[in-house]
C-alpha cells in the first residue's frame, strides 16, 4: 500500500505561507508538479501514492480528477500572490504518478492550460509527463506535443519478460522501440527509466535491457537500483522466501556496467541515477528538486516546497476531493526548515550531482574530510581543488559515506 505521510506542523486551511518565503524568491526558479494517483495495475515493488480502480473506493472520480487538480492549481496561484511572492513564470512542469497517461490527453492538456493561465510558462519551459509504454499510441503522443508538452519519460524498467513479470509490469519489451519512435515523430524528447537488481535478474539480463534502451537512442536515461519498500507485494514475497532479496554487490556491478555502457553510447552522467545526451536534455525539473528551487505540487499526497517551507497534501483521492470541493487547502501538514536543516539537505543533494557542491558551504572542520575522500577515490580531486565537491564513480556507489564523512558522522 502507499507509504504513510510524515507528521508535521498543522497546515493552515487557507494555505497561507510565512513571510520568510519571500527571501531570495526572485533568484529561485519556480516549477509545478501534478500527481496523477491512478494505475491500471499496482506493480509489486511500488509504494507510491497510487490507486487501482478496486482500491479507490467511493468519494473520488478519475473522470473528474483533472478539474480538481486544476482547481488546486488556481488555489496555489492565489496563495503565492497573497503571500507576497514575486510573479514568476513556470520553468518546468512534471506530471507524475501513478500513470498520468491513463487520463485522456485532453485532461493533461487542460491541466497544463491552467498552469499556463495562472502563472505563464517560460519561453523554452520543460513540460514532461511519465508514460507507461502500453498506455499511449501515436495519436496520444501527438496530442501531448500539440498541447505544449516537450518531453516524455517512459517507464521501460527492463527488456526481459521474466524481469517485467516479477515487477508486475504490463507492457512487452517489443513495445519500447515503437513508443520511442512515436514520441520522436511527435517532436518530443525521450527519457527511458530502467530498474536494476530485480530478484532473479542476472547480469546478462541487465545487459540486454541496456542494449535495447540504448538502441532507441534516447535523449535521457535513468537507471535506479530496486529498493524493497515495506508493505509492498515484493517485500512480502521476499519475506516468505518466494523470491531472493536484492544483492548489494550485484547492484554495484550492475551500476558500474550501466555507467560504462551509457557513457559509451554518448550520454553523460549528471546525477547518481541519471544520464543525458547533452546539458540541454537533462531533467531540469528534477534538478530543481536537487538544488532547492521552489515548486507547487498538486494532487493527493503531493509534496510542495517554497522558500524552505515544505508541505504535503492529504493522501487519499477521496479526502483530497472533499477538500477541493470545500475550497480549502488540501495540505495535510507542513514543516519550516531552519538554516542548518537546509544546509544539510544541500550537502546531501548537491554531492549527488555532477555540478557538485560549492565547498564554501562546508565548515572548516568538515572541509578537513576532503583529503581523505580524495585519497579513497570518493570525490574528484581536481574538482575539489577548484572548490567543488563532485563524486567519482566510486563515490556515487558510496554516496551516503561521502555525506556522512563530510558531516563528521562517520569514522575515518
Amino acid at each position: 500500500m502507499p507509504s504513510i505521510l510524515p507528521e508535521g506542523d498543522p497546515a493552515p486551511s487557507d494555505g497561507s505561507l510565512p513571510a520568510s518565503v519571500r527571501d531570495g524568491a526572485s533568484d529561485r526558479a519556480f516549477g509545478v508538479y501534478v500527481h496523477v494517483p491512478y494505475c491500471r495495475v499496482r506493480c509489486g515493488y511500488c509504494d507510491f501514492n497510487t490507486y487501482t480502480a478496486s482500491e479507490l473506493g467511493g468519494g473520488a472520480s478519475q473522470a473528474g480528477y483533472a478539474a480538481e487538480a486544476a482547481t488546486e492549481l488556481s488555489f496555489g496561484a492565489r496563495v503565492l500572490r497573497e503571500s507576497g511572492l514575486p510573479e514568476r513564470r513556470v520553468s518546468t512542469v512534471f506530471f507524475g504518478g501513478g500513470t498520468p497517461t491513463l487520463l485522456p490527453a485532453g485532461d493533461l492538456a487542460s491541466m497544463l492550460g491552467r498552469i499556463r493561465d495562472e502563472w505563464g510558462l517560460d519561453a523554452g519551459a520543460e513540460v514532461t509527463t511519465e508514460v507507461n509504454p502500453d498506455s499511449v499510441d501515436a495519436a496520444y503522443l501527438r496530442a501531448l506535443a500539440d498541447a505544449g508538452f516537450t518531453r516524455v519519460s517512459f517507464g521501460m524498467q527492463s527488456a526481459v519478460p521474466s524481469v517485467l513479470a516479477t515487477l508486475d509490469r504490463t507492457h512487452t519489451p517489443e513495445r519500447i522501440p515503437l513508443v520511442v519512435e512515436w514520441a520522436k515523430d511527435a517532436g518530443l524528447q525521450v527519457s527511458l527509466d530502467l530498474i536494476y537488481g530485480t530478484p532473479g535478474e542476472r547480469i546478462g539480463d541487465w545487459e540486454r535491457s541496456l542494449d535495447v534502451a540504448l538502441a532507441c537512442e534516447p535523449d535521457h536515461l535513468s537507471a535506479y537500483a530496486l529498493i524493497i519498500e515495506q508493505g509492498t507485494k515484493l517485500a512480502a514475497q521476499i519475506k516468505r522466501g518466494r523470491v531472493a532479496a536484492p544483492d548489494d554487490d550485484l547492484h554495484a556491478e550492475m551500476y558500474e556496467l550501466a555507467d560504462s555502457r551509457i557513457r559509451e553510447a554518448g550520454l553523460h552522467w549528471y546525477e547518481i541515477s541519471n544520464w543525458s545526451r547533452s546539458p540541454e536534455t537533462r531533467s531540469r525539473h528534477n534538478l530543481s528538486y536537487w538544488t532547492g528551487e521552489d515548486w507547487w505540487a498538486a494532487g493527493p499526497g503531493a509534496h510542495s516546497h517554497v522558500g524552505g517551507v515544505r508541505w504535503w497534501n492529504v493522501k487519499h483521492p477521496a479526502a483530497y476531493s472533499q477538500r477541493i470541493a470545500e475550497g480549502i487547502s488540501p495540505a495535510h501538514a507542513r514543516e519550516t526548515l531552519d538554516a542548518e536543516s537546509r544546509r544539510t539537505e544541500r550537502i546531501l543533494l548537491e554531492t549527488r550531482i555532477s555540478d557538485g557542491l560549492d565547498a564554501s558551504v562546508l565548515r572548516p572542520e568538515e572541509r578537513r574530510a576532503i583529503p581523505g575522500l580524495i585519497a579513497n577515490e570518493l570525490i574528484d580531486g581536481p574538482a575539489a581543488i577548484r572548490g567543488r565537491i563532485v563524486p567519482t564513480l566510486r563515490g556515487r556507489l558510496l554516496a551516503d559515506t561521502v555525506v556522512h564523512r563530510l558531516l563528521g558522522s562517520a569514522d575515518g
